[in-house]
């Protein structure tokens, strides 16, 4: 099922403004609950989480940006 423009630009931002916050705040916590590695393997596990977390939301992100190619008028 293919979700219609508007639907995913709602989401994307729902997304954005309650779910990335969360994963950030739990990605530090197990972080500092598994104690401190390395500098460098600190900024690695970070990098990598950092792609990580966005990867399942692809199909969503995807032409969010773009104008809306069902809206007829050419404006959103």
């Amino acid at each position: 099922m293919a979700l219609r423009h508007k639907t995913r630009k709602r989401l994307s931002l729902l997304l954005l403004v309650v779910w990335l916050p969360a994963y950030i705040v739990a990605a530090v916590t197990i972080m500092n609950w598994l104690g401190r590695p390395p500098i460098a393997v600190e900024l690695l596990v970070y990098v990598g989480l950092g792609f990580l977390w966005a990867l399942p939301f692809r199909a969503i992100f995807r032409g969010v940006g773009q104008p809306d190619p069902d809206d007829e008028t050419g404006t959103e």
